[in-house]
């Protein structure tokens, strides 16, 4: 069944929702009397409880952040080696958003939250029960890599919301979607803290436990509240046109400068406080202390990026954000050669509230592009952002398994950090140029458009 476009219809007609079970096949969120009448109530309720399964996903996806806090000398892990196990459950989680974004497509926004909130079940309960002195390397990787299932479901959830909103709101309530998500990310170091603080580092399995029921009741209320598209269902070329379109491989170079950014400092910066500063932070509780902070602002101001893109133009707030994100780093490299502990943690304080502001400010710019490029056909446009914010978000994921791999490799050669926030400030400079150059450089075709 193919879905059906915007046409002039009765006005008796226009504020109808047409659903077979948990399927809508008519749905116009471009039609004011529609959206007034029942798309608001219905995209409301699917964004809240995408936000809720894709929040759990980002903290089983970043549990390995907080794992590698408890792994002490019983375990025999250098510094190292402890990057490895933060970088292996990125890379998962980044290979998984392309397939996962098309699975919403496949099977449906509604049934694919279902499935894949419930697939989370498999890493928390291997990670509740297998994690103990005496366990091989080899295994820990393993139980990272599959903990990467939970990065997937980012790209299902805002491939799927952006089908439920009008253009006008897709900045807002893709933000907040994102936001919500990311949250994860601080919510599983708040969870570690507690574990750390009351049952002590000997007992990392109770942090991996404490979401196994969280897990279940996410899968329940996808199944029982969301809904699938009809129309998500026709646009199964999407993937392969996007591929084509130069701005999609653009897009997904900027996206690894905010949110590679953004999750590869959430995974690393506990460990980099701890071999910094290891007099400061000579104890996993110590460090676990601040490691949530910057995460949960990041997080809470994301859907701040989407909202000033939506009032300035998301391609003038990631100009000027990538500006700022290059001064943070250059701050943190200061701090860190001057062994300065309160400019160190403002500077990456810093960059994680920056690298939220340029999730949102990206992800709005997506949808005006495709709009810009296809004005008089929605569809369309419709079909190349849903896609393209797959591919981002995947290549984007990478940016964070290159921002760990880059501390494990300057810290192997030179026992510092300071040649990799060289390399993020050098990184940085670049998205400035590509921003300016395709997006707001007078002449170009999409300048004041996006």
């Amino acid at each position: 069944m193919t879905a059906t476009l915007p046409v002039a219809r009765p006005a008796s007609q226009r504020s109808k929702l047409s659903v077979r079970g948990h399927w809508i096949d008519d749905w116009r969120p471009e039609d004011p009397a529609f959206w007034a009448a029942t798309g608001a109530r219905v995209a409301r309720r699917n964004l809240i409880f995408s936000i809720l399964s894709e929040h759990i996903g980002f903290s089983v996806w970043s549990l390995w952040s907080v794992l590698v806090l408890f792994l002490g000398p019983a375990y025999g892990i250098d510094p190292a080696g402890k990057f490895l196990l933060t970088a292996v459950p990125t890379l998962v989680g980044a290979a998984l958003r392309i397939p996962y974004s098309f699975a919403v497509q496949r099977f449906g926004g509604r049934n694919w939250t279902v499935f894949s909130a419930s697939l989370l079940l498999v890493p928390a309960v291997l990670a509740a029960f297998l994690i103990r002195p005496g366990v091989s390397y080899s295994t820990l990787l393993i139980l990272a890599a599959v903990a990467g299932v939970g990065g997937g479901n980012f790209a299902s959830s805002m491939t799927n919301i952006n089908a439920f909103y009008p253009n006008r709101l897709k900045g807002w309530a893709l933000g907040i979607n994102a936001g919500g998500g990311n949250l994860g990310v601080a919510a599983v170091q708040l969870v570690g803290l507690f574990v750390l603080a009351v049952f002590g580092a000997g007992h990392p399995g109770i942090v991996a436990g404490i979401y196994i029921p969280l897990i279940v009741i996410a899968a329940l209320c996808a199944a029982l509240y969301m809904d699938n598209l009809t129309q998500a269902r026709t646009e199964k070329r999407a993937m392969r046109d996007a591929t084509r379109e130069p701005h999609t491989w653009i897009m997904s170079l900027l996206y690894i400068g905010t949110f590679g950014s953004f999750i590869g400092f959430g995974f690393a910066f506990g460990q980099v406080l701890q071999v910094q500063f290891h007099t400061e932070f000579g104890t996993p509780v110590k460090a676990a202390y601040l490691t949530f902070l910057g995460p949960l602002l990041g997080s809470l101001i994301r859907p701040l990026g989407g909202a000033l893109a939506d009032r300035l133009g998301g391609a003038r707030v990631t100009f000027v954000n990538f500006i700022a994100m290059a001064a943070g780093a250059a701050i943190v490299l200061l701090a860190a050669q001057q062994k300065s502990l309160p400019l160190y943690i403002a500077g990456f304080v810093l960059l994680f509230v920056l690298s939220g502001v340029g999730n949102g400010s990206t992800y709005k710019m997506i949808p005006a592009i495709f709009k810009a490029k296809h004005p008089a056909d929605e569809p369309t446009a419709r079909r190349l952002s849903g896609a393209v914010i797959g591919i981002a978000g995947a290549i984007g994921a990478l940016g964070g398994v290159m921002v760990n791999l880059a501390f494990r490799q300057s810290f192997l050669e030179t026992k510092s950090a300071d040649a990799a926030y060289v390399a993020f400030i050098a990184f940085y400079a670049l998205c400035v140029l590509v921003t300016w150059a395709v997006y707001l450089r007078p002449g170009a075709r999409t300048a004041g458009k996006v």
